[in-house]
């Protein structure tokens, strides 16, 4: 990135890591459908928006010192070895069997995808771009010192790291977006908002930045909106609504989870809660986990039964415009995760990049059909963009939804209180070079 450019937003990718994360065995295939399907409509060209300019932004490889800043070494020789060099024990010890697999370029994965997510975090630190984005990334059930849940690598919380060690950096030039104002420096510790949309709870995450303690320092804020029920993976006592005075609860590790059906009416209904926790915290910079798993008609998970239309209250699509157009003065990071219907994740996260770059695709678009978009005949049987809901029954009801409304009222009492009395004491300055 060119030291005097400055651009809205940055979608990272590379052949390389699209041609490695299509290699991922629970998503075969899926990274070449996503990008070829932004580039079909033409997402990736400067002129497609007149609010926002996206560049393409190749990543940088990790380093095995980049992935140390969080995974455990002995974890990382595991993971990294070469597939004869890995004995039963370690396939074990390290969870890389059953549901995370050893995969033939497991390693350049590895050091790729981090990259990528890594790539996209110093590009809002530094003030080349306002939002980013890593379709590709959001792997949020790895382990400090194991592979979980399809997740290799912790890439969600190595840019968290990264985001909480300094203040943005202002805009390297006049940017056009009016959702992002010129940063001024604070000498408050920078903060840093996760937001989970995956239809799986964030445990790896959520477990990486949780602590008892009733710190008023901390820096990282986590909300998960997810399924919990029993057997449903993961299974973790973070995972349920808040709850006080248990000793062990942290009100910046929070959770909502949401029952079987939870539809756009559900959504629309706890999001108020998702902007009260945004608006006491204050964050300087946003992490949001755009799992797709959660759309009606998912293969895997079947427990949702969310939409895509920005138009419709409560939508993905109308979760993520509310994130982009309102929440002003924050840099914004978007990231992939589940999604086990390939082409629809494709739609999703292509919809999804439209709507941040400020120019919505028309929901009922038909997929292109031309030389340069092999895939088409994946998209069958609408070729359409949209991904409707179905009929499945929402069992969130107006009395869970109330419990729930409480629950976070008791958090957020809790977060205002520790909140100020940070603000209270003396403040030190936390700028890092960014030569």
């Amino acid at each position: 990135m060119n030291s005097s450019t400055h651009f809205q937003v940055a979608y990272v990718v590379s052949q390389d890591l699209i041609k490695y994360s299509s290699r991922l065995p629970s998503n075969p295939g899926r990274s070449i459908l996503v990008h070829s399907l932004a580039n079909a409509f033409g997402l990736l060209s400067h002129e497609y928006s007149s609010l926002r300019r996206l560049q393409v932004v190749k990543p940088r490889p990790a380093t095995i010192n980049d992935l140390g800043a969080y995974h455990a070494q002995h974890y990382l020789d595991a993971l990294l070895r070469t597939p004869d060099g890995t004995d039963s024990e370690d396939l074990s010890e390290f969870g890389l069997e059953d549901d995370c697999p050893r995969f033939p370029g497991l390693s350049e994965y590895t050091y790729l995808v981090a990259g990528a997510t890594i790539t996209a975090a110093n590009a809002l630190r530094f003030g080349y771009a306002d939002i980013a984005i890593n379709w590709d990334g959001g792997r949020h059930h790895a382990q400090k010192s194991r592979a979980s849940g399809f997740c290799y690598v912790a890439d969600c919380v190595l840019a968290i790291l990264l985001l909480k060690r300094t203040q943005p950096t202002p805009a390297l030039s006049l940017s056009l977006d009016t959702t992002v104002a010129n940063v001024t420096p604070s000498r408050r510790k920078p903060r840093v908002m996760y937001l989970d949309l995956d239809v799986h709870f964030s445990d790896g995450v959520s477990q990486a930045f949780y602590s008892a303690a009733r710190s008023s320092s901390r820096q990282v804020l986590t909300v998960s909106i997810h399924h919990a029920a029993p057997g449903f993976f993961p299974s973790s006592p973070l995972a349920q609504l808040p709850f006080d005075p248990s000793t062990s609860f942290d009100p910046f590790t929070l959770s909502l989870p949401l029952l079987a059906g939870a539809s756009n009416s559900t959504f629309a209904a706890i999001w108020p809660l998702i902007e009260r926790t945004k608006d006491i915290f204050k964050p300087d910079y946003v992490v949001v986990q755009c799992g797709v798993d959660g759309l009606a008609g998912d293969p895997k998970c079947k427990v949702f039964n969310w939409s895509l239309d920005v138009a419709a209250e409560g939508s993905l699509g109308w979760c993520v415009s509310r994130i982009v157009d309102d929440w002003k003065g924050i840099r914004k990071l978007f990231l992939g995760g589940g999604g086990y219907h390939a082409p629809n994740a494709a739609r999703a996260w292509a919809y999804l990049t439209s709507i941040i770059l400020g120019n919505p695709l028309d929901i009922s678009i038909s997929i292109p059909d031309d030389p340069s978009h092999s895939a088409f005949p994946l998209y069958a049987p609408s070729f359409t963009l949209d991904v409707a809901a179905g009929n499945m029954l929402d069992t969130n009801s107006k009395e869970y939804l109330a419990e729930a409304r409480k629950s976070f009222a008791r958090a957020s009492e809790m977060l205002q209180e520790i909140l100020q009395a940070q603000q209270s004491q003396p403040q030190e300055s936390h700028f890092v070079s960014c030569d």
